[in-house]
């Protein structure tokens, strides 16, 4: 097993920059601003041939009030797991009231823990750490995660202590499944459905639009198939994004929806469907992942007004007629089972292969049903299909003229093949190749060739003629050849 190091602290004495350090990463979100990072973020890191898990948590105070009181239960849980703790204070601020409480936790939980002095750069290391020496934890081991100072030696220090266990099994890394991402907008319930898909209380959730700020990553097994949830942060229209923090939070969102194979989309049934909903699927389109849709809070609503969502629904999501829909409730867990169902037949048809000859048969069959229209007198002709690549599925198509197929042809051509090949969940894609002659510029050139020489010739035989005339002689044009069919000659 890999051991599980965990980096606890106050608010701002740069846990996140010290996990990006061991991780050689920039997965965690860091700035200037105090309880940045609120829910548990793992990741791996590697110091030679020994590999770890780091742990990120929240800040704790000791005077946790509403939000801050969840984050502060996610670091202890933190603390729970893991195999060393990495207590960080900051140089600079000296001690604290929160940093004793602390300390005073982590002497009564029994946890080999390391005392981390922070933030050492360009002041006294042995006058910083001398106040730290009061809590009993041992002498501070200084760094500045920011510059990479003392984090090689760190970690390496960290190691010895950690006796090395062989695994049983089979060491080679696992497979991450299934990827699935959860977005949506703020306050839709996207943390609360994670928890509920999970059956834990794994991410912070709390009534605050706003309140996941990374994209959390979530390896799990669930019936004997590999899995891995991304909780993301919501994302707002651009016009009401102002912080910096936020920025980044869409930024690392829409590099979750890339790195996914399946997006659920969150939309809130109370408020029914916004402008922003029908952005956030474009975004999904456009990253070409399979889409599931999740209307979220169908509870405690009266049928008159689920007859208004499903009507509304049907209106405006009509051109991802290809997702499924689930109405459910994320607190109660009313239908979040069935999520997995479609995430999978979703995910089976992005990844789905077939042979050239089963999609040129499906090819033929359309266009016999409903023949290309005719482009300036001339019928379209679409020969052959194959494979272009996959998640999402990709087809190729080769034929003549097929720059002038229309729009209407190529949605007809989708649902053909959608629906023979009972594709469900993903976006398609279909690319045409023309049959141009690719020898066609070489043709070209060679005539060009052979019309400069040819006036070469003639204009040599015109100078003999000239020539021959003026010395007087006779000039006799051969005959026009025979069925070797000679070019005529001036003979003289």
């Amino acid at each position: 097993m890999l051991p599980v190091i965990a980096l606890v602290g106050r608010p701002n004495v740069g846990k996140s920059t010290l996990f990006n350090q061991l991780t050689r990463s920039r997965d965690a979100l860091v700035a200037d601003y105090a309880g940045l990072t609120r829910d548990r973020k793992y990741g791996e890191g590697r110091l030679g041939d020994r590999d770890y898990i780091v742990v990120d948590t929240g800040g704790i105070s000791g005077d946790e009030d509403g939000i801050d009181s969840h984050m502060a239960e996610q670091s202890l849980t933190a603390i729970d797991e893991a195999d060393v703790v990495l207590f960080l204070v900051d140089a600079r601020a000296g001690l604290t009231a929160a940093d004793e409480m602390i300390a005073d936790y982590l002497r009564r939980s029994h946890k080999k823990a390391h005392l981390v002095l922070n933030k050492t750069d360009g002041i006294d290391e042995d006058a910083a750490a001398a106040e730290f020496f009061s809590i009993g934890m041992g002498t501070p081991l200084p760094i500045a995660a920011s510059h990479s100072k003392g984090v090689r030696q760190l970690i390496d220090y960290v190691l010895e202590e950690i006796p090395e266990v062989e695994d049983e099994f089979d060491s080679e890394p696992e497979e991450p499944g299934i990827k699935m991402a959860i977005v949506g907008r703020p306050n839709v319930g996207k943390s609360t459905l994670v928890n509920r898909m999970l059956g834990e209380e794994r991410v912070v959730v709390f009534d605050q639009a706003g309140t996941t700020r990374d994209s959390i990553y979530i390896p799990y097994e669930r019936f004997e198939q590999r899995y891995t949830l991304i909780d993301t942060a919501g994302v707002r229209r651009r016009g009401k994004v102002h912080e910096t923090v936020e920025k980044f939070s869409v930024i690392k969102t829409l590099k979750a929806m890339e790195d996914a194979n399946v997006v659920i989309l969150v939309l809130d049934a109370r408020e029914g469907i916004v402008e922003q909903d029908l952005h956030m699927l474009g975004f999904v389109l456009d990253s070409g992942r399979s889409l599931v849709i999740a209307v979220n809070k169908w509870d405690g609503m009266s049928n008159d007004e689920r007859e208004d969502v499903k009507r509304e629904l049907d209106r405006r999501l009509n051109f991802v007629d290809f997702a499924r829909i689930h109405f459910i409730s994320a607190m109660h867990g009313t239908n979040v089972g069935h999520l997995y169902e479609s995430v999978e037949e979703a995910y089976e048809s992005a990844m789905g292969r077939w042979t050239s000859n089963q999609l040129t048969r499906i090819l033929e069959d359309a266009v016999a049903t409903h023949q290309p229209p005719m482009v300036r007198g001339h019928r379209i002709k679409l020969r052959y299909c194959h494979m272009g690549g996959s998640n999402p599925p990709t087809l190729i198509i080769h034929g003549n003229q097929v720059d002038s197929i229309p729009q209407s042809y190529v949605r007809y051509l989708e649902n053909t093949f959608r629906n023979v090949l009972k594709l469900m969940g993903t976006p398609m894609k279909i690319n045409f190749k023309g049959s141009e002659n690719p020898f066609a510029d070489k043709q070209r050139k060679e005539k060009v060739q052979q019309n400069a020489k040819k006036r070469q010739l003639d204009r040599s035989a015109q100078k003999r003629m000239a020539k021959a005339k003026a010395q007087g002689k006779k000039v006799v044009a051969t005959k026009k050849a025979g069925p070797n069919k000679r070019k005529n000659k001036a003979r003289v």
